[in-house]
């Protein structure tokens, strides 16, 4: 099938490894040009080689771009730099990673701050600097990543619970603010999915309780109707779908990646 997004521009958040990462080389192998971003930039020029080795089509197709999502001029610069190196900007894939655990008796106000910033105010701040490519473009795609947490909050993930239902209802105001513009505005909420963010605390878990990572994955997984934990790839193949010509009809939804283990009906 193809998805309508050869020579297409996107640019995609939190690039250097896990979902943004599997997202870029996707988009890519669809023949999209990718701005890759991610805070490191080490692990990030090698994500976009790797990127580029899957790339359909010719030239150089992938921009790297070093910046901090929870700043505003690193946003604004990583938009010019995309509209200078390829001239539109037509999807739009906000993923700044997911604010640190904790209950709410141990996050100070930096921490809100922080997260607030990062997850919220980065989706504004980049949607304001896209939005004069996007109107132009006959395919435009406004995706956030968001979780599972936006249709039933994690114990222990405050800060999340919060700042992503705030995302949650900017997406649905913007897909009625920007549907007269042809933009679709959705949201993808990911549940476990094996990444560099979900490793660690299954590690910690398990040496917590003195059992072995398998044990620990296992357990977890078999609460999954699926039986298993998520692939970053299980999760960008829904962001694909959304930026794809055949989404058109869709907007102002929250798609769930989870294997089913969300319990809520909408």
């Amino acid at each position: 099938m193809d998805l309508g997004l050869r020579d297409r521009v996107a640019i995609v958040g939190g690039a250097s490894a896990g979902i943004g990462l599997a997202t870029a080389k996707m988009l890519a192998m669809e023949g999209c040009r990718v701005t890759m971003i991610a805070r490191r930039e080490q692990p990030l020029h090698a994500a976009a080689e790797a990127v580029r080795a899957v790339a359909t089509g010719d030239g150089d197709r992938v921009l790297a771009v070093a910046a901090d999502l929870s700043l505003r001029a690193d946003v604004e610069r990583v938009v010019a730099r995309t509209a200078a190196a390829f001239g539109a900007i037509d999807v739009v894939v906000n993923n700044a990673g997911g604010p640190p655990p904790g209950r709410f008796v141990q996050h100070d106000d930096e921490a809100w701050r922080k997260a607030f910033d990062t997850n919220l105010m980065s989706v504004v701040w980049m949607v304001r600097e896209a939005l004069p490519y996007l109107v132009q473009s006959d395919q435009a795609r406004i995706i956030n990543i968001t979780s599972t947490a936006v249709k039933e909050p994690i114990d222990g993930l405050i800060l999340s619970n919060t700042v992503r239902l705030g995302t949650t209802g900017l997406a649905k105001t913007l897909s009625r603010e920007l549907g007269a513009s042809g933009i679709t505005v959705n949201n993808v909420g990911p549940g476990t999915t094996m990444t560099g963010r979900i490793r660690p605390m299954i590690d910690a878990q398990a040496k917590a309780e003195g059992r072995s990572f398998d044990e620990v994955r296992d357990e977890r997984a078999r609460r999954i109707p699926l039986g298993r934990i998520g692939e970053a790839e299980d999760v960008a193949a829904a962001i694909v779908f959304l930026a794809s010509a055949q989404a058109r009809q869709i907007s102002g939804q929250t798609l769930l990646v989870d294997g089913g283990a969300t319990s809520s009906v909408m």
